[in-house]
């Protein structure tokens, strides 16, 4: 009994740092761009390439952040927001999975 007790005990602390350590890979961070499509990327990541950028979206391609700093482009998994805020430069809100973000919130960039 002894040894099922030390058991259930390294275990649970165990499970606790693994839980705590997937919550801290979770948090939040802010990418700052240009949502544009995923068809034309950097050419329409600014103001002048929102007609086209929205003309992509509507034929089907994926609206993406461009990323400043990086120069790539990343994912979005919340598409109806993204179109909200096509040609400004914004602040993207949430957590990357693999090559998307999770959005929490896109903001305009204020200058």
């Amino acid at each position: 009994m002894k040894k099922f007790a030390a058991f259930a005990s390294v275990l649970a602390f165990v499970l606790v740092g693994a839980l705590s350590f997937a919550h801290d890979e979770a948090k939040s961070s802010t990418w700052t761009g240009w949502i544009t499509d995923e068809t034309c990327g950097a050419k329409n990541a600014n103001a002048d390439g929102k007609a086209c950028a929205l003309k992509c979206a509507k034929n089907g391609a994926k609206l993406v952040l461009y990323v400043d700093g990086d120069k790539k482009m990343v994912g979005l998994d919340n598409q109806d927001e993204a179109m909200k805020h096509v040609g400004v430069p914004v602040m993207v809100t949430g957590t990357m999975d693999g090559n998307t973000i999770k959005v929490q919130k896109i903001e305009e960039k204020k200058s």
